[in-house]
């Protein structure tokens, strides 16, 4: 089995971190200046999802149509609430498992991966204590289309420069594990995806990567 794989790919939010609370509070305020409906139903939606696909969601109780111009603003609106949060992030946020998983996974030579929708993932990693430490990082800047499409782990795999069935994927989202299989990688799953039976294996932690690897 070890020798299944050579690289892991993690999606960040919900597996290496946990700023699920912070995209709330940013499309709770960004909703409630527009009088629109928001609650966490409608945020569960927004799970691996892009900005834009978010805000596409959210508008959709608006009663009005918005133009470009209107929804680039309003992303960019959440956006600065957003990282207004993410600067109060600290290594104390990476959790001790997830930090032990990932040095034992690099000290067995496989290659590290992020795969992310995020466009704030390089900024998050800063935050957590990881900048520099994956071998590629692959996010919203680099990919057009969000999850179910397998383009973020796809462009993951490429920068590692590895095929994609020699690719693990660590994902909490049901559209992430979709997404992965769609590119042709098999997926640990944890979370929402994991209590779904989204993956290959199903983990109640990141830690039991160490046990399938």
């Amino acid at each position: 089995m070890a020798n299944q794989w050579s690289a892991v790919l993690f999606d960040l939010d919900g597996v290496l971190c946990f700023t699920d609370e912070y995209h709330y509070l940013a499309w709770k305020r960004v909703t409630d200046e527009l009088g629109i409906p928001f609650d966490r139903a409608v945020n569960n939606r927004l799970r691996g999802l892009s900005r834009m696909d978010s805000l596409d969601i959210i508008l959709e109780q608006a009663g009005r149509a918005f133009t470009r111009d209107e929804k680039e603003a309003l992303a960019a609106r959440k956006n600065d609430i957003y990282r207004g949060c993410l600067a109060a992030m600290s290594p104390a946020d990476l959790s001790g498992d997830v930090r032990e998983t990932l040095d034992a996974l690099r000290a067995r030579g496989y290659r590290l991966a992020v795969g992310s929708s995020s466009k704030n993932a390089p900024f998050i990693l800063e935050r957590l204590g990881l900048g520099g430490f994956f071998d590629a990082v692959a996010d919203g800047n680099l990919v057009a289309r969000s999850k179910p499409d397998p383009e973020v782990f796809l462009k993951a795999a490429e920068l590692l420069g590895e095929q994609p069935e020699r690719s693990l994927l660590v994902e909490d989202a049901v559209a992430g594990a979709e997404a992965a299989h769609r590119g042709g990688m098999r997926v640990a799953c944890v979370g929402d995806a994991a209590a779904r039976e989204a993956g290959d294996y199903n983990m109640a932690s990141v830690r039991e990567l160490l046990e399938i690897l």
